[in-house]
């Protein structure tokens, strides 16, 4: 969309999802504390109001003795309150007071003829009160005002606490609004928005989106011809490929108002929130037509209803997904009102959810590939000071099945590396650490490993090496190392294919196969005994023979079958397979057949080159690290065409720290599968 469009405008980000500016007003924190001086100086005034009139308790004694004190009143065993005589009139004690005066309180001026004392606790004064013939009267009283202001006081602080209980359970919404919806509203915003230029190497999707902002943008442009804009659109792809942020960008780029929230945002303790926050959503959201309703990680409340759960188990969560299907019927397309998801999972979404008619469009987001990764790390690296040996393209090559989320975290990394080793700019050795750290975490040079293990593991990896490195069908091998990295991993051989995969043949994933069993049949050689740090190899092992037999159909005994229910991946195999156990008895034969076929090939092979593999170990438990370039003068010439010249960068075996993940060969594996069952072409294998 061209940004001449755009006007810079006092654009608002209302974070209650009410549309507008609508929150309370806030007093400042100074305004409560002088109502609280304020309550505490009348505490105060009305406790010693009496001080105008009062007078000794030696002198009240005194003037009892004289006869001065007609009448007094002893209040709670303390207080005297009491009249002068008119004794004390005629000698000048006091001057007379008129009638007005005492239809007051006690004490409401010091000319007077009352007065206020305070006796001593357990002082018994009724002997001279009798001998001097003064009245007296006992009262017992509560202090009103004081027990009025404590109880203020605890209703006060119980108020607050509730209030601070409700806001840590609801975030943002006050108790008597927690029926609204809490969407973020982004209405025209102009500080920090995010463009489809900030969106890398997701041309395709993009432009599906593009052409929903120009729906909302100009919509006569569409329904001239009698069509109809689209009412939802759903943005399916794996986790970090960037569907949040090609919302995000939606709503940097349309001039309409954006609301944002998650599918967990309509789940709440109590009943009936969910389904009451859709209907006030769709409300505010009709109100400010045109606008993008965008819903992230929407399965949470769409998975399909009654699936793999008890009867009532989760009727919540199912009213408001019902009232959220019946919203997106309700409402006209002519308003303007676009709904937006995203979900990583759309195989457990409602079909009513996905019919035509409420998400339209499917948008799949998928890893980037290498063009792609490209231009999310020429995004990423713009505010990065890169020294000039780097290479992108060299980098996109060796970061097959990175998402954009990983490719940012690669950038970062290579950054803070840079500034550890202090240096002045980023470079390329920089970057190839980090794609490692990133794959298969920490290196751990502390970590203390006996003389003999670490024998084992030189001689595991070289096997490895080797047979990935003559085998004609496996990735290239760029490293093979002996330094820990990682939770578990001893030692690793990398090997990254230069370019990007999508279908396998059977001699590829048979000499993948090889590859695996590479170490675990090298220590067999060299030391006649085997160990258990092959246990990862060996379950990706069966896992490739299992899936060649049983879902690609690369096998004799069982032909062209596949047992694999994609729409249903729970119920292929285990308790409720649709096979019988004779067939389950083939699989496992026909999986066995396949692993020791290659088992016999990579032990022939590693036979073959066995000086080679003694000398290789002995150099790692030099060395540690070997670079290809290293690898080349071990092993010398591999298969022709397998290493394109100039496809790999400069390198130096250093001491420092090189490597991936354990194995890394078989995570790359994993990930291509992924990426290839993921494909149209699938189902032709790989």
């Amino acid at each position: 969309m061209s940004e001449n469009k755009k006007s810079p405008k006092n654009n608002s980000d209302t974070k209650d999802g009410l549309g507008g500016d609508n929150s309370s007003p806030k007093f400042p924190i100074w305004i409560y504390v002088v109502l609280l001086m304020v309550l505490l100086a009348v505490q105060f005034y009305f406790m010693n109001s009496d001080s105008g009139n009062r007078i000794k308790y030696s002198t009240f004694l005194e003037y009892v003795e004289k006869g001065y004190v007609d009448d007094i009143t002893i209040e709670n065993g303390q207080y005297i309150y009491g009249k002068y005589s008119e004794k004390a009139v005629k000698e000048g004690i006091v001057t007379p007071a008129n009638s007005e005066q005492e239809q007051w309180s006690l004490t409401t001026s010091s000319q007077g003829n009352r007065f206020t004392t305070t006796m001593l606790a357990g002082d018994d004064i009724r002997p001279v009160l009798d001998s001097n013939e003064v009245t007296y009267d006992v009262t017992i009283k509560e202090d009103w005002f004081s027990g009025i202001f404590v109880w203020l006081l605890l209703i006060g602080v119980a108020i607050a606490f509730w209030i601070f209980i409700f806001r840590r359970m609801n975030p943002g919404q006050q108790v008597l609004n927690i029926g609204k919806n809490k969407a973020s509203l982004y209405d025209k915003q102009a500080e920090n928005q995010i463009s489809f230029k900030d969106v890398a190497g997701l041309e395709e999707a993009k432009a599906e989106v593009e052409e929903v902002v120009e729906f909302l943008q100009n919509p006569q442009k569409f329904t001239k011809l009698g069509g109809k804009l689209p009412k939802g659109v759903l943005l399916v792809g794996p986790p970090g490929t960037g569907k949040t942020l090609l919302a995000k960008a939606t709503a940097g780029e349309a001039e309409v108002p954006f609301f944002s929230l998650s599918g967990s945002d309509f789940v709440e303790m109590f009943v009936g929130v969910g389904a009451a926050r859709v209907r006030d959503l769709f409300k505010q959201a009709k109100e400010k037509a045109p606008c993008i309703i965008f819903i992230d990680e929407i399965d949470a409340i769409g998975r399909s209803r009654g699936k793999g759960m008890m009867m009532g188990s989760n009727d919540e969560r199912e009213n408001t997904l019902n009232q959220l299907l019946s919203e997106m019927d309700g409402f006209n397309t002519d308003k303007g009102v676009i709904i937006m998801a995203a979900t990583n999972r759309p195989d457990v979404l409602d079909s009513a959810l996905l019919r035509p008619g409420r998400f339209d469009r499917q948008i799949l987001i998928d890893k980037p590939d290498l063009r792609g990764r490209m231009e999310v790390l020429k995004v990423h690296t713009q505010k990065l000071k890169l020294s000039k040996d780097i290479d992108l393209k060299l980098l996109a090559s060796q970061t097959p099945g990175f998402a954009g989320a990983e490719l940012a975290n690669l950038c970062n990394e290579a950054a803070l590396m840079a500034a550890r080793r202090g240096k002045d700019a980023v470079e390329m050795e920089d970057f190839q650490d980090s794609i490692e750290r990133v794959i298969a975490g920490l290196e751990k040079k502390n970590k203390l490993i006996s003389p003999k293990e670490r024998e084992i593991v030189a001689y595991h990896e070289a096997g490895h090496a080797i047979v990935g490195w003559y085998l004609e069908h496996t990735d290239p091998v760029l490293k093979v190392s002996i330094v820990p990295r990682g939770l578990a991993a001893l030692g690793y051989t990398l090997q990254t294919p230069l370019e990007d995969r999508f279908l396998m043949t059977t001699e590829e994933l048979n000499d993948k196969i090889c590859a695996l069993l590479g170490g675990r049949i090298a220590e067999e050689i060299i030391f006649g005994r085997i160990s258990t740090g092959a246990q990862n190899d060996l379950e990706r092992i069966t896992n490739l023979a299992f899936a060649m037999v049983a879902e690609y159909g690369m096998s004799d005994e069982l032909g062209y079958l596949s047992l694999k229910d994609s729409q249903n991946p729970e119920n292929s195999y285990g308790f409720n397979k649709k096979y019988s156990e004779h067939t389950a008895e083939r699989i496992d034969e026909a999986v066995s057949a396949i692993i020791q076929q290659n088992y016999e090939r990579t032990k022939e092979l590693i036979l073959k080159h066995k000086d080679k593999l003694e000398q290789m170990a002995k150099t790692l438990l030099d060395k540690e690290v070997l670079d290809h370039n290293d690898l080349k003068d071990l092993l010398g010439d591999h298969p022709e065409g397998k290493y394109p010249e100039g496809i790999f960068a400069s390198e130096k075996s250093t001491e420092s720290a090189n490597g991936s993940e354990e194995h890394s060969n078989a995570e790359v594996l994993e990930d291509q599968e992924q990426d290839a069952s993921e494909s149209p072409s699938a189902d032709t294998g790989k």
